[in-house]
């Protein structure tokens, strides 16, 4: 499960697990404030509050973590994921989008997500 993301000509690569872990820290917890609940259901087996991380390190939220600090204010951030997005990772991209004020572009497998203003081109059916 891999996401990419290219910045100035230079392709990054990110895969589960990846160390955006204090950055990612405070995304979540300005997501939070703004009404972001995880949908743990999308792993697949029992997951604890505390395990939330299982989905909050997939590949393309750490993408979309590194667009949002390296990529310019005013320039989308793009996006390259393999498989299709799962729901959670999709919901916490819409709220990303909103809370920072940017356009994310996701191209997943099965089609393109335009995230702006909290809301998706796909009306949140992928």
């Amino acid at each position: 499960m891999y996401s990419w993301i290219e910045i100035q000509n230079k392709t990054h690569t990110f895969s589960v697990w990846d160390e955006f872990h204090a950055f990612m820290e405070d995304l979540d917890l300005r997501m939070k404030r703004a009404g972001y609940v995880s949908k743990t259901n999308v792993v697949l087996h029992d997951v604890e509050e505390e395990d939330e991380r299982m989905v909050r390190y997939h590949s393309e939220r750490l993408a979309v973590a590194c667009g949002i600090m390296r990529v310019p204010q005013g320039k989308p951030i793009r996006v390259i994921k393999n498989l299709r997005v799962c729901e959670d990772c999709h919901s916490a991209i819409k709220c990303l989008a909103k809370i920072k004020g940017r356009v994310i572009i996701l191209r997943d497998n099965n089609r393109f997500h335009h995230f702006k203003d909290g809301s998706c081109s796909c009306g949140d059916y992928w």
